[in-house]
């Protein structure tokens, strides 16, 4: 277990005030999470078993306590987890301390290359798919009582962090609206945390071509097959109309991010193609951060 991080200016405050519980599966980005809170003032513990949630609690509601706002992530590391992080919970509910639960949740092929990439055990078996496979199940039903749940699958850490903000941390005056074009493939799974999603699959489709199909929608010859009925522009004629009404109205609405998933059959050419386009056409919008991210798009094309 890693030494408690207190923050570099701890409030001035009496007892503790709030508490976040950071919990879900082992490579979803818990860490990450962590980061968010410990620079937002948070004071952060990793990796504190249930049982311990406890003390940690009962010392900083104690008389003259200095920490207000305290985030700790706890998970299957813990040994025997659910009955005392449950009871845990319940007990939280009973003090009328407000607390929240953050559940980070990924599908089981990113956490399977997040294995490969760090070379790490999986904290519950030596195979990792086996390992994944235990902790889905045993996950369940933390996951059903969480607060706040967010699926890391696609995301890189700088968006993650974004993400855990905008659903976690006060909310102050938005000036700009972070937009994430994701393409992705239908035949792996949707975009379970889209706010917009759109199926291109009526586009013809360049993986029956087969010179196409090694390439991707970033390839002019594969926007030029996509585009070949005109049906691609009709989209791009409806489309923009549509999102230049909306963006506006969610960023008066202080939305700070917005994902916009785009999903082909395997998330290769057609929503890799129109996710590149609709990132450049808003990329020099004023009140827009625009960013593009391909899920799909190194997986085989056979």
């Amino acid at each position: 277990m890693t030494e408690p991080r207190a923050p570099d200016t701890v409030p001035e405050a009496t007892r503790l005030e709030e508490l976040v519980v950071i919990t879900g599966f082992s490579g979803a980005g818990k860490s990450t999470a962590m980061n968010v809170f410990e620079d937002a003032g948070y004071f952060c513990v990793d990796n504190l078993p249930p049982e311990m949630i406890r003390g940690l609690v009962e010392l900083f509601l104690h008389e003259g306590s200095k920490v207000a706002r305290a985030a700790v992530v706890t998970d299957v590391r813990g040994g025997d987890y659910f009955e005392a992080l449950n009871a845990v919970l319940d007990e939280l509910a009973e003090t009328g301390l407000r607390h929240q639960v953050l559940f980070l949740d990924a599908d089981d092929q990113e956490l399977q290359n997040r294995y490969k990439e760090t070379r790490r055990r999986h904290p519950l078996a030596s195979s990792v798919s086996a390992g994944i496979a235990g902790e889905r199940d045993l996950l369940a039903p933390l996951r059903a009582r969480a607060d706040v749940v967010i699926d890391s699958t696609g995301l890189k850490a700088h968006m993650l962090r974004r993400r855990i903000a905008d659903e976690m941390l006060p909310r102050q005056q938005v000036t700009r609206l972070a937009v994430t074009f994701q393409s992705f493939g239908f035949k792996h799974g949707p975009m379970r945390d889209a706010d917009l999603m759109l199926d291109v699959r009526f586009l013809p489709n360049p993986h029956y071509v087969a010179e196409l199909r090694p390439l991707t929608g970033k390839d002019p010859r594969v926007v030029e097959y996509v585009a070949r009925e005109g049906k691609l522009d009709e989209l791009y004629e409806r489309l923009g109309p549509l999102l230049d009404f909306l963006l506006p109205q969610y960023l008066q609405e202080g939305k700070a991010h917005l994902m916009v998933a785009i999903g082909c059959t395997g998330g290769r050419h057609r929503s890799v193609a129109i996710a590149e386009h609709l990132a450049g056409r808003y990329a020099e919008r004023d009140g827009l951060f625009v960013e593009v991210a391909h899920r799909d798009v190194e997986r085989p094309a056979g």
